[in-house]
């Protein structure tokens, strides 16, 4: 499946993808969660504008610009950063909108 600026997943990703549930709990648990609004949809499906969206850590898509970002379809997939602004939540906002495992 292509998302919205035609990348694939990285092969880590896919291979993210196959644990999905595994992989967002344990970096949920390990890593700072982030918490984006979506201001920019342009050609996806798979995102809402004025809508929260969960970001997951990774590195090298940040160097090219891009945030992991997990969407409608309930995967993560690379969509440029700046289609979306930061939000500083509370613990408990960042809780109750974390993605279920």
């Amino acid at each position: 499946m292509l998302n919205c600026i035609g990348m694939k997943p990285t092969v880590l990703a896919e291979e993210k993808l196959k644990l999905n549930d595994y992989w967002i709990k344990t970096m949920a648990q390990n890593s700072k969660n982030r918490f984006m609004l979506c201001v920019e949809n342009r050609d996806c499906k798979d995102l809402e504008r004025r809508k929260i969206y969960q970001v997951l850590p990774d590195d090298e898509a940040s160097k090219e610009g891009y945030l992991r970002v997990i969407d409608e379809s309930g995967e993560d997939y690379l969509y440029p950063e700046s289609y979306f602004i930061l939000l500083k939540l509370p613990r408990e906002a960042q809780e109750a909108l974390q993605v279920a495992s």
